[in-house]
């Protein structure tokens, strides 16, 4: 069989291929054949990827532990640390005011 590993869409680089891809997907559209997904198509596309993403145990580690860098600091810089962890004791909560945690709260249980 002949090589054919030098040739075609495949031996592209990815961020070629993704311009190319990028100018279909909007020709597509502007032609109106683009599929456009229900918001039921969305939601099962989105819970086959989570289950297939948090098989990889690794990379929900590294998740875990990037979301525990931001929690800590509040989304700020190492700089304000100090400060943001005492306000955070005062307070009793990290991440954000009770007041946030609290209207969270109720936001998590409309959805339910």
């Amino acid at each position: 069989m002949a090589n054919t590993s030098k040739r075609g869409f495949a031996s592209m680089d990815e961020d070629k291929q993704r311009e190319i891809a990028s100018k279909g997907g909007h020709a597509a559209h502007e032609k109106g054949t683009a599929h456009e997904f229900t918001s039921e198509e969305a939601r099962e596309a989105g819970r086959k990827g989570g289950e297939t993403v948090s098989q990889n145990r690794e990379h929900m580690a590294e998740i875990g532990r990037e979301g525990g860098k931001h929690s800590h600091s509040g989304g700020r810089n190492q700089e304000n640390n100090e400060t943001d962890n005492e306000e955070n004791q005062t307070k009793g909560t990290q991440g954000g005011t009770r007041e946030q945690h609290a209207e969270a709260g109720r936001q998590s249980h409309k959805n339910r």
